[in-house]
C-alpha cells in the first residue's frame, strides 16, 4: 500500500512538472510572437523608470540651493510628461523634508 501511495505522488508531481513546463513555453511563446505585449511591457518598464528618477530629481530639488534654476534646466532638457510629473511631486517631497527638519529641530 505504501508503494502505491509512493508511486501515485511521484506520477502527480511529475504531471504537474509537465504542466507547468508547458505553460512555461506556452507564454514565452506569446510574449516572444505579440507586438502589443512587448509594448505594453516596455510602457511599464518605461513608467516604473521614470517615477524612479522623477523621485531621484524632487530630493535633488529639495535639497537644492537654487531650485529655480535648476527647474530651469530640468524644463528644457525632460519630456514635458516627465516634467509634470516632477512638478506634481515637489509638494509631498517639500512637506517630508520640513517635517524631517522639525524632527530634528525637537531632538536638538
Amino acid at each position: 500500500m505504501k508503494k502505491t501511495v509512493g508511486w501515485k505522488s511521484a506520477i502527480a508531481a511529475s504531471v504537474c512538472r509537465a504542466l507547468f513546463i508547458g505553460y512555461c513555453i506556452y507564454f514565452d511563446h506569446k510574449r516572444r510572437s505579440d507586438r502589443s505585449f512587448k509594448n505594453r511591457l516596455r510602457e511599464q518598464r518605461n513608467g516604473s523608470e521614470y517615477e524612479k528618477g522623477v523621485d531621484h530629481l524632487t530630493n535633488a530639488i529639495a535639497v537644492c540651493g537654487q531650485p529655480q534654476q535648476l527647474l530651469q534646466v530640468l524644463q528644457q532638457t525632460l519630456p514635458p510628461p516627465v516634467f509634470q510629473m516632477l512638478l506634481t511631486k515637489l509638494p509631498k517631497i517639500r512637506e517630508l523634508l520640513s517635517a524631517q527638519s522639525l524632527a530634528e529641530d525637537d531632538v536638538e
